[in-house]
């Protein structure tokens, strides 16, 4: 049992047959953002700047607004702009979010509020989203006998939709890109993300890392002292790192599996 364990990780880890990233590189890495957190344009954006990084936000129309031109800024530097609904609808078990719980809309509420949310999103900063992420991970609609997956709707809106607290990164040769996978990176030192990069290397995977606010701690915060390791680590050509925001990726992906 032991060698069939072994074996059966070794083999977990094996490049994706026929499929290879660009320039030589081993793995790819998109870091992306949630909510349009007011942290992420007052500190982020000139962080990723500097070390001349393009990340993916996935932006609230209401929240883009209290920081408008910050916004802008961030458009003009090079960074995706993705959909992350109108109303960030998740499960009514938030008592926050009983008021727009998952379980009381249906997929034509939810596609006419991700329509909504493309439309506002190209009158403020002039963008069409292309990449979506889903609010709180949660990809239903409906309870009982009556839940619906709206992944479909999100597979015929946007080029990629993802997900969040995920345990793995995207094998580029199999992933559904309308469900690519997030792995959370608030709260967590370098040292805890330098293994999960390892293993994409090793396995020639897409590490999709998922926040929030950008700040030294606290709740849902991706430590900026994290990030400029992570940025140096990915910058480094010795680690063969493609990084990219999620719909520069995912269009790659896509095209090498002939647009399917």
């Amino acid at each position: 049992m032991p060698a069939l364990l072994l074996s059966v990780l070794a083999l977990a880890q094996q490049p994706s047959t026929n499929f290879a990233w660009p320039d030589g590189k081993r793995a790819a890495l998109s870091l992306s953002f949630d909510d349009a957190r007011q942290s992420q344009v007052d500190a982020g954006v000139a962080l990723l700047d500097k070390h001349n990084v393009k990340a993916t936000f996935y932006v609230v129309p209401s929240a883009v607004e209290r920081r408008l031109e910050g916004w802008k800024k961030a458009v003009a530097s090079g960074h995706e702009i993705g959909n992350h609904s109108l109303n960030h609808p998740c499960t009514g078990n938030f008592a926050w979010s009983r008021q727009k719980a998952l379980e009381d809309y249906t997929l034509e509420k939810m596609r006419d509020e991700l329509t909504q949310a493309n439309r506002r999103i190209k009158e403020l900063l002039g963008v069409t989203a292309e990449s979506f992420a889903y609010p709180c991970g949660q990809t239903f609609v409906g309870r009982g006998g009556d839940t619906k997956s709206y992944v479909p709707v999100v597979a015929a809106l946007f080029a990629s939709g993802r997900t969040w607290q995920d345990e793995t990164p995207n094998d580029p040769g199999f992933c559904d890109l309308a469900q690519a996978t997030g792995v959370e990176m608030d709260g967590r030192d370098f040292e805890q993300i330098l293994p999960i990069l390892e293993k994409a290397r090793e396995a020639g995977q897409w590490v999709a890392l998922a926040g929030h606010e950008i700040g030294q701690g606290g709740q849902q915060t991706t430590r900026v002292a994290m990030l400029e390791k992570l940025m140096r680590y990915a910058n480094d050509p010795a680690n063969k790192l493609w990084i990219a925001p999620v719909g520069t990726i995912a269009k790659y992906i896509r095209e090498r599996r002939g647009g399917k």
